[in-house]
């Protein structure tokens, strides 16, 4: 079935694990959960030998123990759960992961934009239904969050502050009173929310200031702040992960050096920090820098040398890949990239003669040249 979607969701790509994991779970579930929390701990992190399984679970998240355990419990009340955190450090995944866990469905998702209206969190009429039979729960088209209200299962929202502040005080209701009312019909016009409701939402700390949220919304969330992976072994594990996950879905055979993997995270750290001790932010790339984008860069250079190279990555198609990712903004990212790659990628080759380094100069210098 997942050959059949070019992205399955969590729940479907991890079927059999759920299954599994529900059979032998005997611990007690919050609401209509499927899993406990327990179980949903160990399928997002992976398990150890002295959980005592069978089998061994994959770990799927990496990040902070406690930061999967405060949403739990969080989602185990009666309070809505927010991750927020910098572009990239996977609050979606997260959220994803959470929601396949305990209600076996994670595509109950409004995304958060300019565009987003209230009938997207709430309702909306089939236009056709209702000028034959008029307005009825039948003509009615409910959102994903009214239709985890009515499953008592999780519904997310992604990039809240990213919609409006009528979008978001709509959900104040929601997240307090737990039901919504449809004053267009005289019956059946109340639509409560079963046991195990709850709404994850995630939002870009870089995003303040958009649409800020109110402190009467900010009360009806518990917040998880999700860092930046800065430990270099956790963000190796992650962009092996996923790029183990990227091979697998494109079919491919191919070999990840382990020191081009290292090149990759220095080159990040080192921009990081270069970012870090900049004045302005004509001297900081647009680029976040997130593990997210590490993973694009990897993913553009192994494709790339699958179709157009010799099936073999190479140091020069990742230092292109890298400045073709990261050079948004012209002339000023390229001037940035520029600055970097003669004042910390050139020191590192030259004690690195004939080796990587040195062909990662040599192929992002060729990216910029031919980007300037």
């Amino acid at each position: 079935m997942t050959d059949e979607m070019l992205r399955a969701p969590a729940e479907v790509k991890y079927a059999e694990e759920l299954d599994w994991l529900e059979s032998v779970d005997d611990a007690p579930k919050p609401f209509s959960w499927r899993l406990s929390p327990r179980m949903v701990r160990l399928f997002i992190l992976g398990s150890e030998p002295s959980d005592g399984l069978d089998r061994e679970i994959p770990q799927k998240w990496f990040g902070d123990r406690s930061f999967v355990e405060r949403s739990i419990v969080t989602l185990a009340s009666d309070r809505g759960l927010l991750l927020i955190g910098d572009p990239g450090t996977g609050k979606s995944w997260l959220a994803e992961l959470l929601s396949a866990a305990i209600s076996r469905n994670s595509t109950l998702v409004v995304q958060g934009t300019a565009g987003t209206t209230e009938d997207h969190i709430k309702y909306s009429w089939n236009v056709s239904m209702v000028i034959a039979k008029g307005q009825s729960r039948e003509s009615m088209i409910p959102s994903p969050i009214m239709t985890a209200m009515e499953r008592g299962v999780i519904g997310r929202f992604e990039e809240l502050t990213r919609s409006t502040s009528d979008v978001q005080d709509a959900l104040i209701s929601i997240l307090s009173e737990k039901y919504v009312s449809i004053p267009e019909l005289d019956d059946d016009n109340i639509v409560f929310a079963q046991p195990g409701f709850s709404i994850i939402a995630t939002a870009n700390s870089r995003d303040r200031g958009v649409n800020d949220l109110s402190s009467a919304l900010k009360r009806r969330f518990n917040f998880v702040r999700i860092p930046v992976v800065t430990n270099k072994r956790s963000e190796a594990e992650i962009v092996r992960f996923r790029t183990t996950e990227l091979l697998k879905r494109h079919q491919m055979e191919l070999e990840l050096p382990p020191t081009l993997l290292d090149i990759l995270l220095q080159s990040f750290a080192d921009l990081r920090a270069a970012a870090a001790s900049a004045t302005s932010d004509d001297e900081r790339l647009e680029s976040a820098l997130s593990t997210a984008e590490q993973i694009g860069v990897l993913e553009d250079a192994i494709l790339h040398s699958q179709f157009f190279g010799d099936r073999t990555l190479r140091a020069g198609t990742l230092a292109g890949s890298l400045v073709g990712s990261l050079a948004r903004r012209t002339p000023e990212d390229l001037a940035i990239l520029n600055k970097f790659w003669h004042g910390v990628i050139e020191p590192r080759s030259k004690k690195d003669e004939d080796g990587p380094w040195t062909e990662f100069l040599d192929g992002g210098r060729e990216a910029i040249a031919k980007l300037s």
